[in-house]
């Protein structure tokens, strides 16, 4: 016997999956027309806006779901640019820390302020009790 909601919930799955990429696609070009940035910069920036104390490589992979190469490559430009350091921990020198340097946190902190209201400005035909309901939605779809 088959699940009666099976087809629903794959339409759903399907409609999901569109509104995140056409969302992520929207805020790919918002970050590099409007600031000349990418979305990878952005979010290691805002990873590294969370932990202040800094983070190792392999902390910062782990945190943005994405390999150690990738994470280096996104790593190196920033610091190129004066926006991160790197720093070697006294314990063990095969690991290193990365955090934002005060240009970086004080670039982070306008760019968040613009992202964030774009955001607002893509979602926002969605009323708070939307908002509300889809939040707790979303929550109970979640990892168990």
């Amino acid at each position: 016997m088959s699940d009666p909601l099976s087809k629903r919930r794959l339409k759903m799955w399907i409609r999901l999956l569109g509104v995140t990429r056409t969302a992520e696609s929207h805020l790919r070009e918002f970050l590099r027309v409007q600031h000349d940035t990418t979305l990878p910069r952005f979010d290691v920036m805002a990873a590294l806006y969370r932990r202040r104390e800094g983070v190792t490589m392999s902390e910062l992979s782990r945190l943005l779901l994405v390999s150690n190469g990738n994470a280096t490559t996104v790593v190196d430009r920033l610091e190129n640019d004066g926006l991160v350091r790197r720093t070697p921990s006294e314990t063990d020198r095969r690991t290193v820390f990365v955090a934002l340097t005060p240009e970086g946190l004080r670039q982070f902190e306008g760019l968040a302020t613009q992202h964030e209201a774009e955001v607002g400005r893509l979602f926002a035909n969605l009323s708070e009790a939307d908002l509300d309901s889809l939040t707790d939605i979303l929550k109970r779809m979640g990892p168990k």
